[in-house]
């Protein structure tokens, strides 16, 4: 069975200033170009279709338009939510769309009710993991503590006890949306960490023949069956490197899994370019970026005079301007920002209750501390699906 496994549309997400929903609608296009061209059995999209909860028209219709695509292809295509999803909007008439061949798992209660798809080998069980918010789903899966391990372990467990009841031989896919230990994050994704830890070991996962797997926005494999399609659109510059692909997957008679990328078209380059003004003006090796979406790095010690007019005369795309004077590391001048760069909110309150009291925290006030932000998140993620 031939999957396209693709994730992180963010439908209605602008990168900076660019509004990106020509380039989601191109991608799109190329989604159901692919399908057919490459004789597709199945596509899976794993999650944060949307960037926001409540998201603007113009990505709903974009939304719409997806669906009666994929529909007209009469290819099965399956789709969870993600952290930035609203479960209860995306899987509003879920059991009619169903109807269309277009599969929508947002209810944590059916992860373990299985689309069942055939091939000449016999069947493939699709189960369909929606991001689990611990704080929200801990109860459904009669976990103790909330915490990403155990809810994600808690399905898994219902999973393979699904799968253990069918017919020997039946293959095996997991859609999910997680940090998976050993992903590669960028700086475009937002934060899931829950006490302490956002991500979780890939040996959760362990039973199934494959796990596609949304959230990080770099296409990556953590293991050969376990992998990330990354979104198909850049959406911050620490995405530069970054190769904008999907995951053309075959799934063989015994389950084996052989993988390719199908690139995405993505409207511009991302540069990010370092350096004095001048120096930017002025090197010729940087004309291979003057048509790209360029982040410029400042290092000038004192701020030039209008710098983004003359740098936009060179890199008409600049859609971001840092200022990073270089100075020695213990000069009093380097930026608060600079100096937390890196650190997580723990660690930041950690550092002011010792610059405060002279003491860090001890255990129970790291769990204090700890309890207290995810609390703090679940409140957030309650309020957006309450929208």
């Amino acid at each position: 069975m031939r999957i396209l496994h693709t994730s992180d549309w963010h439908l209605g997400r602008a990168f900076h200033r660019v509004n990106m929903l020509g380039a989601q609608s191109a991608f799109i296009g190329h989604l159901v170009a692919t399908v057919r061209e490459h004789d597709v059995d199945a596509v899976v999209v794993s999650g944060d279709v949307y960037d926001r909860a409540v998201p603007p028209l113009a990505a709903v219709e974009l939304f719409d338009d997806a669906l009666h695509r994929l529909a007209d292809l009469g290819v099965p295509t399956l789709m969870i939510s993600g952290n930035h999803d609203s479960a209860r909007r995306l899987g509003v008439g879920a059991g009619l769309i169903g109807r269309a061949g277009i599969h929508l798992r947002t209810d944590p209660a059916g992860c373990a009710t299985p689309v069942l798809l055939s091939d000449a080998h016999g069947e493939v069980a699709f189960y369909g993991l929606p991001y689990l918010e611990p704080a929200l789903v801990k109860a459904e899966f009669g976990v103790d503590r909330a915490g990403h391990e155990a809810v994600l372990a808690a399905a898994m467990d219902r999973v393979r006890a699904d799968l253990a009841t069918r017919a020997p031989g039946t293959r095996s896919v997991v859609l999910a949306h997680a940090f998976v230990t050993g992903g590669e994050p960028s700086d475009s994704e937002r934060d899931i960490t829950v006490g302490g830890v956002a991500a979780v070991p890939s040996g959760v996962f362990d039973g199934v023949d494959y796990v596609a797997l949304g959230h990080l926005h770099g296409c990556q494999a953590i293991t050969d069956r376990v992998r990330y399609s990354g979104s198909p659109l850049p959406y911050s510059f620490s995405e530069a490197g970054h190769r904008k692909s999907m995951w053309l997957v075959d799934l063989s008679a015994d389950g084996s899994v052989g993988a390719e990328r199908v690139d995405c078209p993505v409207p511009r380059p991302l540069a990010r370019l370092r350096g004095t003004l001048e120096e930017l003006l002025a090197d010729p090796e940087l004309a291979r970026h003057e048509e790209a979406w360029v982040e410029a790095t400042l290092t000038d010690p004192v701020r030039p005079a209008d710098p983004m007019a003359r740098l936009t005369e060179r890199f008409p795309h600049t859609l971001s301007l840092v200022f990073d004077p270089e100075r020695a590391p213990d000069d009093p001048a380097v930026s608060y920002a600079r100096r937390l760069a890196g650190r997580s909110e723990q660690q930041i309150a950690e550092d002011f209750v010792t610059h405060v009291r002279g003491a860090g925290p001890d255990d129970h006030e790291r769990a204090v501390l700890r309890d207290a932000f995810d609390a703090v998140r679940a409140e957030e993620t309650a309020r957006e699906v309450a929208r």
